[in-house]
């Protein structure tokens, strides 16, 4: 508005001269009325909205850096969680601090900020000085011309700005619960990929001593050449598992740099050994598909996009008929060069679009051909939130039970066993192949225990993404209409 403000004081000196006192008024309320219905920016750039949604949903701070103060602030927390050894929270908080991805989308939302601002506004009035000079006279004529339409329509089409602006807000959300989900994903892999690296190295170590008893056996003659190389086989299989989860833990780790944002001396963090221990009862969610469809995000982003296309589809039939409708002041002066006697004509100027070709069926086909399409896709994506929601809750429940299963049952089970053989065999009632079996299945077990923990927790992030919103199916996926409402004002 300070823009406007500004082009009225450099303007009016060319422009008040040519109206008449009662024309001058008339301009002079029209404009103020204009101004005080247009939007303004806000201090935050709508960031308050978006934080306030990633503090109720993930209680994490959201930052857009804007300033040298809110750099130093944001890397201040960003070291102080680094310092310890990383939790999955703290990754998401680093993430929502220090993703330069995440703050592009802040930045789209200010961009957004500032088209609704300029939708508010009103049309620029257009000028025009003309000067024919002939044999006998001088004829200047001016004119000042301005867009009828686009003035009546204004408010219709500052409340579709408005609805666009909120519909970048929500965008924004969903990008900073996408890298909040991405983050966490990351750190379960990363976490699961060290703690299967770590036990693969071990394993291998017992495996080691195994071929290594095993060969003394054979020299021996307690043990044939069958399974001597078997116990060798299992050594040398356990060493190419270990040699592929040193590799997976490595690219894990890079894939959480990535999703965090950190470079330089920040790649020194420290991850802890294990997963978390399962919680000790699972979420209960009866209302799953309700829950997700009254939150998820790309849902609200939807039927935002219905409501204003709606609200632009009324606008182009209100104006099917007369698109392009200019009006304004006019005058003439004459001047005859043998006299020096001047004459000066007042009158008005209208400049419309004669529908002759175009009734404006085509713009108002097009209009709702793209609100139908926008509603049967929202229709499809509440089909797909509900079925989403629901693999996601059966997904994370079936993994809790065969997660928790081989945390209270199989493992203990196999600690025993793995006792049991150990005092047999040195009591001398069960052989060495015996007790190289069970190491093995104990081994193939406490792999197998490992995963189905890190599948439990993925799936628990997969089930939040899946009633708030931030998975893999998104905004991208919903075809928002690109439809200009400004067009049915025939700017």
């Amino acid at each position: 508005m300070d823009i406007f403000r500004a082009s009225q004081a450099t303007l009016a000196p060319l422009i008040i001269p040519l109206l008449s006192v009662r024309i001058r008024l008339i301009l002079i309320v029209g404009l103020a009325a204009l101004t005080s219905g247009c939007a303004q920016f806000s201090t935050d750039g709508g960031m308050s909205f978006v934080s306030d949604v990633a503090r109720q949903e993930m209680n994490r701070d959201v930052v857009a850096l804007k300033t040298a103060d809110d750099v130093a602030s944001s890397r201040a927390v960003v070291d102080k969680l680094l310092a310890r050894s990383l939790t999955a929270d703290a990754a998401v908080q680093i993430a929502l601090l220090n993703n330069r991805g995440l703050q592009a989308a802040f930045n789209d939302l200010a961009f957004a900020e500032a088209v609704m601002v300029g939708e508010s506004l009103p049309p620029n009035p257009s000028i025009s000085l003309s000067r024919i000079a002939g044999s006998a006279e001088v004829e200047i004529d001016r004119q000042i011309i301005v867009s009828v339409l686009a003035l009546a329509t204004l408010p219709a089409r500052s409340e579709i700005a408005a609805e666009k602006f909120r519909q970048a807000q929500l965008r924004a959300v969903w990008e900073t619960l996408r890298i909040a989900a991405d983050t966490r994903r990351a750190y379960y892999q990363a976490v699961a990929a060290r703690e299967l690296s770590e036990f693969l190295t071990q394993a291998v170590g017992a495996a080691e001593t195994s071929a290594k008893l095993a060969t003394r056996l054979g020299e021996t003659g307690a043990m044939n050449k069958l399974d001597q190389a078997r116990e060798q086989a299992f050594y040398a299989e356990l060493a190419v598992q270990r040699a592929t989860a040193k590799s997976g833990e490595a690219s894990a780790r890079e894939a959480l740099i990535r999703a965090m944002g950190v470079w330089g001396s920040d790649l020194e963090f420290r991850l802890p050994n294990t997963l978390p221990p399962l919680p000790k009862r699972v979420q209960a969610l009866a209302n799953i598909e309700a829950e997700a469809v009254r939150r998820r995000v790309d849902l609200q982003i939807s039927r935002m996009e219905v409501d204003a296309l709606a609200k632009a589809y009324g606008l182009t039939q209100a104006t099917r008929f007369i698109n392009v409708l200019d009006a304004g002041y006019a005058d003439k002066i004459t001047r005859d060069k043998a006299t020096g006697q001047r004459t000066k004509d007042r009158g008005f100027d209208v400049a419309f679009e004669i529908p002759i070709f175009d009734f404006g069926e085509v713009r108002v086909r097009e209009a709702e051909a793209t609100y139908m399409g926008s509603v049967n896709r929202l229709l499809q994506r509440a089909v797909n939130v509900r079925s989403e929601a629901r693999a996601a809750y059966q997904n994370y429940r079936s993994t809790y039970d065969v997660a928790n299963h081989y945390t209270r049952e199989v493992l203990p089970l196999r600690k025993i066993i793995s006792e049991e053989a150990q005092l047999r065999y040195n009591g001398m009632l069960i052989d060495v192949f015996d007790l190289l079996l069970e190491a093995r299945q104990r081994i193939t077990v406490n792999l197998a225990a490992i995963a189905m923990r890190r599948e439990f927790w993925l799936a628990s992030t997969n089930l939040t993404t899946a009633v708030v919103g931030g998975g893999l199916s998104g905004p991208a996926e919903v075809a928002f209409a690109t439809t200009s409402t400004s067009g049915a004002a025939g700017d």
